[in-house]
């Protein structure tokens, strides 16, 4: 039990980490401090997953840096890649883009963000967790237990009223009767800018987000399908 409740406070502790590094990298690529995350609070979920991930399957090489920074960018673009994908396909929505940027793999991830992944890891290993073991094995068990189930109940109210406001996004973007991406992107994000600052809060967020529905993504795929074809007849009279 002492091992999970220490696990729940390690997650909480690099989300929250993550999402201060978040808003240092958006601050020197915006301009501005921004909330970075789907979350409303200070917390970037997928950091807390990825360092839990590396922690739990990675431990057996913090004797061996370099296998440890490659490992580790690795594991942590694969979970960036899958959790791209599955809010895509959930949201109908691609909350970011590096389709723009060198040695990218359909946009959802590259080399110069997987990188830091790497450091990261190592950081985590020989920096943060000697620290953050030795303070929580110092609290008794009822005290991490305390504040486990204390910033549990933030988390879950906090989950609960982002999933609503995306949801409006999703339903927003689904009754707008437009085949363009761009097009449905900037209908939904005037319709967000005439909402509440939570609604708000996901344009200064995610700035770069493209929004799709059914119709779009339809003509995506007859647009793909239309140009296989025609590369394939081309190969036929060669």
């Amino acid at each position: 039990m002492r091992e999970i409740l220490i696990l729940i406070l390690m997650f909480f502790i690099y989300a929250f980490l993550g999402w201060i590094c978040e808003i240092i990298v958006a601050r020197f690529q915006f301009g501005k401090w921004i909330n970075r995350g789907f979350l409303i609070g200070p917390l970037c979920p997928i950091y807390g997953i990825g360092c839990i991930a590396i922690f739990l399957t990675l431990n057996k090489y913090s004797d061996d840096p370099l296998v440890l920074f490659f490992l580790a960018i690795l594991l942590c673009a694969t979970l960036e890649y899958i959790t791209s994908y599955l809010m895509e396909k959930i949201f109908k929505n691609r909350w970011w883009d590096y389709s723009d940027m060198k040695f990218n793999i359909n946009g959802r991830i590259c080399l110069e963000f997987a990188i830091p992944f790497g450091v990261g890891g190592i950081v985590m290993f020989y920096g943060t967790n000697p620290i953050i073991l030795s303070v929580l094995q110092m609290c008794s068990t009822q005290v991490l237990m305390f504040i486990c189930i204390f910033l549990s109940i933030i988390f879950l109210v906090d989950l609960i009223f982002s999933f609503n406001v995306i949801i409006t996004l999703k339903n927003i973007s689904s009754s707008i009767r437009c085949d363009s991406t761009e097009a449905i992107t900037k209908k939904v994000k005037e319709v967000l800018k005439s909402k509440d600052f939570l609604h708000r809060r996901l344009l200064n967020s995610f700035p770069n987000m493209q929004i799709s529905n059914r119709l779009s993504i339809l003509k995506d795929r007859l647009t793909k399908d239309k140009a296989l074809l025609k590369e394939e007849k081309k190969r036929k009279k060669n």
